[in-house]
């Protein structure tokens, strides 16, 4: 009797982390990741498909949290557990090349990378590389004074510099000039949009596994508590938006079925809010206005946009930033309702 071949890739299904302080543009770089021209089936797993903009690609199925495009990749939320995600993936029918997953953007990188090196996922899966988008334009070598965002640049094995177009060249310059010392081994890489070849950034082999595993076995009982405990946390953060308690991040939440009114918004927003929201986002309806818009917000720069899906008309904010006064805030966002 002829014993069964079992299909399994000789080196695991390749994976790359995507990191970056919030607001950088790791959305977006997923998002060219998505619709991509390559043929590769790709997973994305997100915390929430929020910024995934996937009505324009053709749905073909949602359910259970994940996904389908016309073009054979999948998007996935990260629920409770990141292992459980990955299992997901992985049990499909399906074929899949490869899978991207998305940190929060104040969350190390490399926790999540030992997810992948220091549990049952490393006979499944190959770490590719850690890829930490910066926005050029707001970018400090203070790195916004976050242990986690300077853990991201430190971990990056690929460093995106995105935005190039809203800084003159030589700030592009000294900012690689910079990362250059600092980051040494790094690919540093600029785009406009998160636009960039995927050759460039997939199945590049830079991740040094060597390095992280070195981290993990230094010391045993250190690592067994601090991995663990970094690991719960990692979920946590995933599960709970608004437990964003690294380095004093927390995130707001409002939410009214009243309109706000444009000027009384638009003062609080140049005015009002605190310097320390880094990120805000949400679906906003304004009292002049039948359509509602898609906001953003990172660092000093906002931006709306037309929604055109036929939703219900209320507002839904999230703010994220360090030492908020929650009570306050949602105080000043209720003063500008109609």
């Amino acid at each position: 009797m002829k014993t069964p071949q079992l299909d399994i890739p000789k080196r695991g299904m390749p994976v790359t982390i995507v990191t970056g302080f919030l607001g950088s543009g790791k959305t977006t770089l997923l998002n060219q990741i998505l619709k991509n021209r390559q043929d590769l089936k790709v997973a994305v797993l997100v915390n929430e498909f929020g910024d995934i903009n996937i009505d324009g690609q053709l749905l073909v199925d949602i359910e259970d949290g994940m996904v389908e495009l016309s073009n054979g990749c999948i998007c996935c939320t990260i629920n409770d557990s990141l292992v459980d995600s990955v299992y997901n993936v992985l049990e499909r029918e399906d074929r899949i090349d490869y899978m991207v997953i998305e940190t929060t953007g104040v969350a190390d990188p490399l926790p999540i990378a030992l997810t992948f090196l220091g549990t049952e996922l490393k006979h499944l899966t190959r770490l590719d590389s850690i890829l930490t988008v910066i926005d050029t334009e707001t970018f400090t070598a203070e790195h916004f004074g976050s242990e986690a965002a300077l853990s991201q640049v430190q971990y990056g094995d690929i460093v995106l510099l995105n935005k190039t177009d809203l800084v003159p060249e030589a700030q592009v310059n000294e900012l690689e000039e910079y990362l250059r010392k600092t980051k040494s081994k790094a690919r540093i890489l600029r785009s406009q949009h998160g636009e960039v070849p995927l050759p460039l950034i997939l199945d590049v082999d830079l991740a040094p596994t060597s390095v992280y595993q070195q981290v993990e076995n230094e010391d045993e009982v250190y690592e067994h508590h601090h991995h663990k405990h970094e690991h719960h946390d990692h979920e946590h953060h995933h599960h709970h938006s608004n437990h964003l308690d690294n380095d004093g991040f927390i995130s707001v939440s409002f939410q009214s079925d009243r309109r706000f009114d444009l000027d009384k918004f638009t003062y609080f927003l140049d005015k009002v809010m605190p310097v320390d929201v880094f990120r805000a986002k949400g679906v906003l309806s304004f009292a002049a206005e039948d359509l509602r818009f898609i906001f953003q917000l990172s660092g000093k720069r906002y931006e709306l946009n037309y929604d055109h899906r036929k939703k219900p008309i209320d507002n839904q904010l999230v703010l994220i930033g360090r030492n908020l006064d929650a009570q306050m805030l949602q105080q000043q966002l209720q003063e500008c309702l109609v």
